[in-house]
């Protein structure tokens, strides 16, 4: 009996964290579905993929970063030829590989890949992280077979015969862990979390991240606040690196030195600290709300775990992050507040009651439940591999 070559699947993108990690995920999940599928990835030597695609066991072929030039200058002018020679390095490594389809999330290495891809009549598959879809994808839509999107209405025009559908973003795999565990008993499984980072599961716990940076904005309107909140509740604060002190003395002037423990230390103390901490999957599944950033990773896990939350968007760039956090907010499943708005008294005036209704937390955390998505990873590798199959024939 004639043994099948295995599919060969390349995967391209990546730049940043957001990219990156759908990226990975979706690799695993592949992986696991179909263990003889040869799978390598085209990124940049500068993006975070150069690190993380080895460490997660795949071959990973680089090629130039070349960004597409969005004003007149020198850079315009040297486009073309930059943007060619990428297209030559993609058709190399499609014929190294033997591609058999073309999946792409984004990033600077998506764009050659794609154009490379439709010229050689090679399948293509895109997933979009962002409520905004990025240049790189808006491109690839036109061709793809298919687009797995994160937030509906991201700006993608896909052609007449491409089928496009919200499937949510690829999740890590401990957050994957712990909505499973969640969907089981959600009390057990929050009570867990809890007992797991030192916490106290029978006092109701708010959680604090402005991302592995931290946010300056978040820090000082929660630390301010530190003496009303820890009336009623345990707050587990990430600062971010270089941010902590700030923090520290801010709380031990308000509400006193021996408020504050360091998250996971398993002392006396109310107010949980770190600059970092690796288990976000936990701090997220014990917290009854968190007031956070409203990145589209963020926002995803965040969904998929049913954590209500108090999103508050980066104030920078074209405002994507707002459009992240609204379908969630319209949902009920958060709250969205403009940084200009967030401060001690706001805290004061709104997380305080919403933390004493445990109705309302209720409620707000099935709804973000509800619109969470848990099945992205299987979603696409399933269509991965049954479009990469049927190219086959």
């Amino acid at each position: 009996m004639e043994t099948m070559e295995p599919l060969h699947i390349v995967l391209a993108g990546g730049g940043t964290a957001g990219h990156v990690n759908p990226l990975l995920s979706i690799a695993q999940q592949i992986r696991q579905m179909e263990p003889d599928a040869q799978l390598s990835v085209i990124g940049t030597a500068q993006g975070l993929e150069a690190r993380l695609v080895p460490d997660a066991g795949l071959e990973l072929d680089t090629i130039e970063k070349v960004p597409f030039p969005r004003s007149l200058n020198a850079r315009t002018f040297a486009f073309p030829g930059q943007f060619l020679r990428q297209l030559r390095s993609v058709s190399h490594i499609f014929e190294k590989r033997h591609a058999d389809v073309v999946v792409g999330v984004g990033g600077y290495a998506s764009a050659p890949a794609y154009v490379q891809a439709h010229r050689h009549h090679i399948p293509i598959i895109i997933h979009e992280q962002n409520a905004r879809a990025g240049m790189a994808n808006k491109l690839g839509a036109r061709w793809a077979s298919y687009v797995g999107l994160t937030y509906e209405d991201s700006g993608i025009h896909a052609g007449k015969t491409t089928r496009v559908e919200r499937v949510g973003l690829p999740l890590r795999d401990a957050i994957s862990q712990r909505a499973a565990a969640l969907e089981v008993n959600r009390a057990e499984a929050k009570r867990e979390a809890a007992l797991e980072l030192g916490l106290d599961p029978d006092i109701p716990i708010i959680a604090v991240t402005g991302g592995s940076l931290g946010a300056l904005s978040l820090n000082r309107a929660v630390a301010q606040a530190s003496r009303e909140l820890l009336t009623m509740a345990q707050i587990v604060h990430v600062t971010g690196r270089g941010k902590i002190d700030e923090v520290r003395k801010t709380v031990s002037e308000l509400a006193g030195e021996d408020i504050l423990t360091d998250l996971g230390s398993f002392t006396k103390g109310d107010y949980h600290i770190a600059e970092y901490w690796e288990g976000m999957d936990a701090i997220m599944a014990a917290a009854d709300v968190v007031i956070c950033r409203s990145g589209a990773g963020t926002v995803a896990e965040l969904t998929a775990l049913g954590v209500p939350a108090i999103y508050v968007p980066l104030p920078i760039g074209n405002g994507e992050q707002i459009y992240n956090a609204q379908p969630v907010v319209d949902a009920g499943g958060g709250i969205i507040v403009h940084d200009e708005d967030l401060n001690t008294q706001w805290i004061r005036d709104h997380v305080v009651p919403l933390v004493e209704k445990k109705e309302e937390l209720d409620s707000m955390s099935q709804a973000a439940w509800n619109y969470g998505k848990r099945d992205a990873a299987q979603k696409m590798a399933q269509t991965i591999l049954d479009i990469a199959r049927l190219a086959r024939k």
